[in-house]
């Protein structure tokens, strides 16, 4: 399917009401044609007890990140994205400001999308290397 970048954040952005997206602050800030950007804040609502940024909390922004960046490679009318597996590794801690999970795919076939989902900090610097696979389901009729 084909949208504007305007449009790819829009729908991201509207979608993650009343969701945990929501409830973490993540927000939807830039898109391409082979990938997608999520920035959340980091604050004692996503913290573990010593101070730092939770890896439980990395892992749903990249999770967040890359399911949604599947859904603009299908038909939403006709099919839907499931995550079946996630990995990551925690690199670097992190006690304030803001996260950025940049989803990239790696492999786009017609029932797995595999995403390389990169946590950086507002420097840049790597937080944590995730990898996504999403599968994608034909829709139910009702």
């Amino acid at each position: 399917m084909n949208f504007s970048k305007e449009q790819i954040l829009e729908r991201c952005n509207q979608f993650s009401q009343n969701t945990l997206m929501q409830t973490l602050k993540i927000e939807y800030i830039d898109a391409g044609a082979d990938f997608l950007v999520a920035r959340m804040p980091v604050n004692s609502a996503v913290h573990q007890p010593m101070g730092l940024l939770h890896g439980g909390a990395s892992v749903a922004l990249a999770e967040s990140v890359g399911s949604a960046a599947s859904f603009f490679f299908i038909n939403p009318e006709l099919q839907e994205v499931r995550g079946i597996e996630i990995s990551a590794n925690h690199l670097k801690s992190i006690r304030e400001g803001f996260v950025y999970g940049t989803a990239r795919i790696i492999h786009k076939g017609r029932s797995l999308h595999l995403w390389e989902i990169k946590i950086t900090d507002e420097e840049g610097n790597l937080v944590s290397l995730c990898k996504l696979t999403n599968m994608v389901l034909d829709r139910q009729k009702k």
